[in-house]
């Protein structure tokens, strides 16, 4: 399971249907990808299990991972087609897609949708975001991103 179900969590959304799906994309004006939103039907956002993605540059968090500590869902008051929007103008981010991802930093860094290779009804890759707003891709898809998290024990990081 990736998401932490023994946490309450503030960022799990409500029950996600196919309308708010619609919603949201219209909104975002992109298409979100198939795995992402094959999971929002699972649970719509929260507290992941695993919270560290391994990176072959340094981070702002760390020589050699981001850590990501919950993913947005759609709809409620912590979507991403209502926080996306003003997290990319309030702290600056590259309009190449959609914020999913809070990390530890609170902003100063994020990880992206980022769909400027595949434009907005393709497969977005994952990307990056550090305090030079410089999008450095992290997975090639989603699903890849998801499949690649790690528990951050694994760097010595007590987060999960």
């Amino acid at each position: 399971m990736t998401f932490d179900m023994s946490e309450e969590s503030e960022w799990v959304g409500p029950p996600v249907d196919i309308e708010m799906i619609r919603r949201a994309q219209e909104v975002l004006q992109v298409r979100l990808p198939k795995s992402y939103v094959d999971l929002l039907f699972v649970q719509n956002g929260g507290i992941l299990n695993n919270r560290c993605f391994p990176t072959a540059f340094p981070t702002s968090w760390a020589s050699d991972h981001v850590s990501i500590d919950a993913i947005w869902g759609v709809g409620g008051a912590y979507g991403v087609d209502v926080v996306s929007p003003s997290m990319i103008t309030e702290w600056g981010y590259p309009e190449i897609g959609v914020v999913f991802g809070i990390t530890p930093s609170g902003g100063h860094d994020t990880v992206m949708f980022d769909y400027s290779s595949c434009g907005s009804n393709g497969d977005p890759c994952i990307s990056y975001i550090d305090e030079d707003r410089v999008p450095r891709r992290i997975a090639n898809s989603f699903s890849e991103f998801l499949h690649g998290l790690v528990s951050c024990r694994d760097y010595g990081d007590d987060a999960d």
